[in-house]
């Protein structure tokens, strides 16, 4: 794997995560 391929593999999991952590933090504030 070259450091490109590692490098978007890294970001995409990242902005995955933010947005799985934001969907959860909005399911909590609306309870």
């Amino acid at each position: 794997m070259e450091i490109n391929d590692a490098i978007t593999m890294m970001l995409l999991f990242g902005s995955f995560l933010i947005a799985l952590l934001t969907y959860i933090s909005n399911n909590y504030k609306k309870k």
